[in-house]
């Protein structure tokens, strides 16, 4: 883990967080600056830079379910996905992570 990596932090339960899902391997938390009336991050608790880094198909298997688990439990049917890979796409928290976005409100 990066010294500095703030979602590391939080997947350590060193910095709060508004957790919304977790299990062993994934947490899922609402962002601070919320683009969408429902907006959380969905993270691997192990830390990967981004989508091109991560080397484990379980754990990306285990985010995309997490995923779907976490919409179903706030009956989320209508929502986007997306994860910024490097900076020129936008990434600027290095440590992988999806978006969850949604005009539901949860």
């Amino acid at each position: 883990m990066p010294n500095n990596c703030i979602f590391c932090k939080i997947a350590n339960k060193e910095i709060p967080a508004n957790i919304m899902f977790e299990n062993e391997h994934i947490i899922a938390f609402k962002d601070l600056n919320p683009k969408a009336n429902t907006h959380l991050l969905v993270i691997p608790k192990q830390h990967f830079e981004n989508l091109s880094k991560i080397d484990d198909n379980n754990l990306i298997l285990e985010l995309i379910l997490g995923i779907k688990e976490i919409t179903e439990k706030y009956n989320i049917s209508d929502y986007k996905v997306q994860t910024n890979n490097g900076k020129g796409a936008g990434q600027e928290v290095f440590h992988l992570h999806f978006h969850i976005l949604s005009n539901k409100k949860i």
